[in-house]
């Protein structure tokens, strides 16, 4: 039994932020029932296919069913309210105002589903000035305020890169899970809903925002603007990541006083770590280099993987720069059951993450129960048997 067994969660989602939402929920045992347009999600066009079906629609879509309906129509609203009246939850990411145009705004959802909590994923929000501004992850990133911290300091050859995901709608689907679950606690406990569902109202920005630690404070203080500061970090030293003999990267991260000591001694510098200048990580911080110096003169001499053991050894904490091949490979990753081979029946055998949370008495395998289903692979049984079973009138 999974923690949200019996919860009702209705997609009206397409792309990333509102479905990787939904995956979540559905991981944790929610029902999610994924309304796309009668093409499929145009999200199952991107990345890799097999036979036409993609390879990372396997896990974007997994644990749902998959429904096809055309929202323009009158059938196809008539529909969504009839799946809304059975709902808990309702999550979307179309442009703010496509729902009200199309005659399913919150206000006809909750016409007939008083209840129903309606969390909503956009750009920039429901209200502002740039509202209706179209917008992806990379905007997300680039308003948000973190792509400006991706560059290195003095770079301005090369644009500041992404960091390889779209990291943006992940967040923003993070955070609808949450609140969709907050929302749901709090009017299922008769709080100040009042038994009535609320409207949520996210936005990619302001996800990415809501990362920017003490920089709107030391702005707003200080005028103070952080500026790139590449592999390292303005408020922990030595943070960085270090060149290896065998051209790979290990990150070491020496914050604390203690581990500091541990690392100096380590690499043969004991001492440093009686110099005043790096008494404490304030002083280290603003007399980085020799020590990023030092420390990398070390690791040039090493291999990635003979550095990070002997730092392991020393209880420092580090890592060397994982690929995908690393993680699919690693016996930590497998022993946690992080990578699982599932049974696809689109792929075939393929590998899964599994989900980031770990619930006592629940096997990581019992969470993914099926994979990411062809589109309106669950038309009959959603129309013929769910709807049909719940509008029935009780003897």
């Amino acid at each position: 039994m999974l923690p949200l067994t019996g919860l009702k969660i209705l997609e009206l989602g397409h792309y990333i932020a509102a479905p990787f939402a939904t995956r979540l929920l559905a991981d944790l045992g929610a029902e999610v029932i994924k309304v796309e347009p009668p093409e499929g999600d145009p999200f199952r066009g991107w990345g890799s296919q097999v036979e036409g079906h993609s390879v990372w629609f396997s896990v974007h879509g997994r644990n749902k069913l998959s429904v096809t309906l055309d929202l323009k129509s009158e059938e196809g609203r008539a529909k969504v309210l009839r799946l809304a009246r059975r709902a808990d939850a309702l999550v979307e990411n179309f442009r703010p105002g496509y729902l009200e145009r199309i005659g399913l705004g919150p206000a006809v959802l909750q016409e007939a589903n008083p209840r129903l909590v309606i969390a909503r994923i956009s750009g920039y929000g429901q209200d502002g000035p740039y509202r209706d501004k179209p917008a992806f992850g990379a905007i997300g990133e680039a308003m948000g305020g973190l792509r400006h911290l991706t560059a290195y300091p003095g770079q301005t050859e090369l644009p500041p890169p992404r960091c390889g995901i779209s990291i943006s709608d992940d967040l923003a689907g993070m955070y609808a899970a949450l609140a969709v679950v907050s929302a749901c606690w709090g009017r299922d406990r008769g709080g100040a809903e009042g038994g009535r569902g609320r409207v949520i109202d996210l936005d990619l920005v302001s996800s990415v925002f809501s990362l920017m630690e003490g920089m709107l404070p030391e702005y707003g203080l200080f005028g103070r603007v952080r500026q790139p500061t590449g592999a390292a970090i303005a408020t922990a030293a030595p943070t960085n990541t270090y060149p290896c003999a065998d051209g790979k990267w290990l990150a070491i991260a020496g914050n604390s006083d203690l581990i500091f000591r541990r690392l100096m001694a380590a690499i043969g510098r004991p001492e440093l770590a009686e110099d005043p200048r790096f008494a404490t990580n304030g002083l280290r911080c603003a007399n980085v280099a020799p020590l990023d110096a030092a420390i990398a003169e070390w690791t040039r001499a090493r291999t990635a993987a003979e550095a990070q053991a002997i730092l392991e050894a020393a209880e420092v904490p580090c890592s060397r720069l994982y690929d995908i091949r690393d993680c699919a490979e690693d016996p930590h990753f497998r022993a946690r059951r992080l990578v699982m081979e599932v049974e696809d029946p689109l792929l075939g055998r393929v590998l899964h993450p599994a989900a980031p949370f770990r619930l006592d008495g629940v096997a990581p395998e019992a969470m993914v129960r099926w994979t990411g289903p062809a589109a309106g692979a669950h038309n009959d049984y959603v129309f013929n048997a769910l709807l049909q079973e719940e509008e029935e009138p009780r003897p």
